[in-house]
């Protein structure tokens, strides 16, 4: 293991593993915001016209 010096700083272990995680978690996020956008119905434009005719 090496000598740091007083006022140098290193993450470790414990800094890649937090990043990991978080980056692991929006992966998911993302994943489960896409399978909740395919399930929203937009109208088409057509039936947009076709109401404000009646």
């Amino acid at each position: 293991m090496t000598v740091l010096a007083a006022g140098d700083v290193s993450p470790g272990v414990l800094g890649f593993a937090v990043v990991a995680l978080i980056g692991l978690a929006l992966y998911f996020l993302i994943k489960s915001m896409n399978k909740q956008m395919t399930k929203i119905q937009v109208p088409h434009e057509g039936d947009m016209t076709d109401k404000k005719a009646e």
